[in-house]
């Protein structure tokens, strides 16, 4: 008997082994597969369970802004006659509890001007009590309802320190900002309208301007090739509420010295920054005959405003080209929020959604 226990031990062995090279692999990879399959069936099971906010702010791969487009696709411009702008009377007042931070911004710029250094200009502006949208009811264009407040630089300054502490330990932000609804703030947290402009030559070159270092808000970063906020004092005559086509037109004369007969004009979007609260109007412009050197030429005989930018870049308006540029090393972290988008819809307005998204998608493919 021992020797058949042997014997027995032997084959089982022997089929053993033969069984483990014939079937363990083969038994190995169906488990593999199976975990792995169901692995995915999770993931997608939890994906279709997921739901996400309707409003994302724009981004280009790598490249994440905080800038929300709120209205405006870029091929079809906002005609100026569906903009409804109303100023109300009541001027902004900050919170008690923040009111002394404009108080410190007053002194700095008292302190500044005792030095003999330039003091901080405290402009007349405009504070965005509330945005509206809606369409027409024949031809379903967009039609816009902005409600502005007075304000002053000051103000505007003393708001931005959304994450400066109160004194209760909450911030402004925590207390007065939903991330889940970011249209709603109250309006003096947004003490900042302005109008953005891209500008392309008639060679279709693509000016981009960098802030100078001197400048309060955002110094040095890259920005759109026009940026005016509205000023209570210029944009509005008397008591009429401000008209956003003019004020663009401001800024190109200040900034770049091109009269309004020697462009087109259109307005592409309303963006917010929802970090800061910046509202903007972007609007893409196109020179009729001026080319980039003859831009060159004209501003190096004068500008109005010059001490705003540091640097003009120039660049082929073509997509690929301008995502590229956009996605640079070195202009990726320098951009200001609400630049990129800007220059997407430009480009959207120039060639088409379908086009510029194909080329995107090509420059992200080879990053």
């Amino acid at each position: 008997m021992d020797g058949i226990d042997v014997a027995n031990g032997v084959v089982g062995a022997v089929l053993g082994m033969v069984f483990a090279v014939l079937f363990q692999q083969p038994l190995q990879d169906a488990w593999y597969r199976l975990r792995r399959r169901s692995r995915s069936a999770i993931r997608t099971m939890r994906r279709r369970e997921e739901s996400e906010a309707a409003w994302r702010t724009f981004s280009l791969g790598p490249l994440q802004t905080s800038a929300l487009i709120v209205e405006g696709d870029g091929e079809s411009p906002v005609p100026p006659e569906t903009i409804y702008v109303q100023v109300l009377e009541d001027e902004v007042r900050l919170p008690p509890d923040m009111a002394g931070w404009r108080d410190e911004i007053a002194e700095e710029s008292e302190r500044l001007r005792a030095e003999g250094r330039t003091p901080l200009w405290n402009g007349p502006r405009y504070a965005v009590e509330s945005f509206d949208m809606s369409r027409t009811a024949l031809d379903e264009r967009p039609e816009v309802h902005l409600r502005l407040r007075p304000t002053d630089y000051y103000t505007f300054l003393a708001a931005q320190q959304l994450d400066r502490r109160l004194p209760d330990g909450a911030t402004p932000r925590s207390r007065h900002l939903d991330p889940d609804a970011p249209l709603t703030a109250p309006a003096f947290l947004q003490c900042s309208f302005a109008v953005n402009v891209a500008v392309v030559t008639a060679d279709d070159m693509l000016v981009v301007s960098r802030r100078s270092d001197r400048v309060r808000m955002a110094p040095g970063v890259w920005n759109s090739s026009v940026n005016e906020g509205l000023s209570r004092h210029i944009d509005s005559s008397g008591r009429s509420a401000p008209d956003l086509h003019a004020a663009a037109r401001r800024g190109m004369r200040e900034e770049l010295s091109l009269e309004p007969h020697e462009y087109s004009l259109d307005l592409l979007a309303f963006v917010l920054d929802t970090d800061k609260r910046h509202w903007s109007a972007h609007f893409h412009a196109k020179l009729k005959e001026l080319s980039g050197e003859n831009l060159r030429t004209r501003m190096s005989r004068g500008v109005a405003d010059r001490w705003e930018h540091q640097a003009i870049d120039y660049v082929p308006f073509r997509p690929t080209t301008v995502v590229k540029y956009m996605l640079r090393p070195d202009r990726i972290h320098r951009w200001a929020p609400l630049a990129p988008a800007l220059f997407h819809l430009s480009l959207v307005h120039a060639y088409s959604r379908t086009h510029v998204e194909r080329a995107e998608a090509q420059v992200l493919r080879r990053l």
